[in-house]
């Protein structure tokens, strides 16, 4: 008994957990660690109320979720049991992204088709807004048996992450470090993109500057911008970082690098009505390869995100570990 009070209380620390989320959860986390099997009796109110400092009407709102979720049976006089012992429910995913850019649908469309039809897959937006992060793991935690999340580099993101249980958690895009073991699948930023911008340096130097449009306010990753900087001082390149691309200011003799597809298209608009030729009279540079940059000739690199909702699902369904770090990969093509 003493293990299943340990879990509860553990939850405490996620500020985002009430106290019925927390017993409803810890009952869960304690039956998934095994501290509690299948028929075997559970605390009785009263002794919830001693060791926890619930409220009755807590405890036995949170005795009734779990009987609803077929998880807990009540026997008249006998008090609650572990029914089952299957909290997996891994018909059930909740997909959470950022955005359906055009790379994370392609992550969406294999992890969907490699989970197939029986699966009941529900898919939220968080936009890389912290709130609305919360909001959507407030409403929906305890209701699936895996969460597939891309988390926000935040301060508060891993307190939330934190009240998933490790075994029903598959972290993918950008890695988030928490404790104890979990599957995940994730990009390198810093070490990959600087790879990157070394085996373009000579194509780079033919050109008079190296431009990476980039706002403190976006979401794009911290260690690119500092990869970026350490390659202009190493390679000694001259460049700059500016916070967003305004229209018409493209110029012949730069390098244009975003990670904003809005940015990349007008600067390819621009070149265009300048008769300035990609490649030739200035260089562009994009990251996240996608179908319509390969058909128009934009060099990219990219973690290859079809391949990684293809794993994903095949990890969920075979209940696989996954903790991989996917490369990146240059598309070199005729615009640098």
């Amino acid at each position: 008994m003493d293990g299943i009070f340990k879990e509860i209380k553990k939850l405490a620390d996620v500020p985002s957990y009430s106290k019925h989320d927390r017993f409803v959860q810890g009952i869960i986390n304690a039956i998934d660690e095994k501290l509690i099997g299948k028929d075997e009796i559970l605390p009785s109110v009263n002794r919830l109320i001693k060791e926890l400092g619930f409220s009755r009407e807590t405890i036995i709102k949170g005795y009734k979720d779990l009987i609803s979720r077929g998880i807990v049976e009540s026997k008249n006089r006998h008090g609650y049991f572990v029914g089952n012992g299957n909290t997996d429910q891994t018909l059930k995913v909740a997909l959470i992204m950022y955005n359906l850019d055009t790379f994370e649908e392609q992550f969406y469309r294999n992890f969907r088709h490699e989970l197939g039809q029986n699966v009941h897959l529900s898919t939220y937006f968080h936009h890389g807004d912290i709130e609305i992060f919360e909001t959507i793991l407030s409403q929906i935690r305890g209701k699936y048996g895996m969460y597939v999340v891309a988390p926000i580099p935040h301060i508060k993101t891993r307190d939330l992450l934190e009240a998933i249980p490790r075994n029903k958690l598959l972290m993918f895009d950008r890695f988030e470090k928490l404790d104890g073991d979990f599957n995940h699948i994730t990009q390198e930023f810093g070490r990959s993109s600087y790879e990157v911008f070394s085996k373009l340096a000579t194509k780079i130097k033919q050109f008079d500057e190296f431009i990476f449009y980039h706002s403190d306010d976006s979401l794009d990753p911290e260690e690119i911008v500092r990869s970026f900087k350490h390659f202009l001082v190493d390679f000694d390149i001259k460049g700059r970082i500016i916070s967003e691309y305004k229209p018409g200011s493209v110029e012949k003799g730069k390098v244009y690098f975003t990670l904003d597809n809005f940015a990349l298209w007008q600067i390819m608009r621009d070149a265009k009505s300048k008769k300035l030729k990609p490649g030739k009279d200035l260089g562009v540079l994009s990251h996240n390869d996608e179908p319509a940059k390969e058909i128009i000739g934009i060099t990219t690199f990219s973690a290859d995100f079809s391949n990684m909702g293809t794993m994903a699902g095949h990890a969920i369904l075979n209940k696989e570990k996954l903790q991989l770090t996917v490369p990146m990969i240059l598309f070199e093509r005729l615009s640098l």
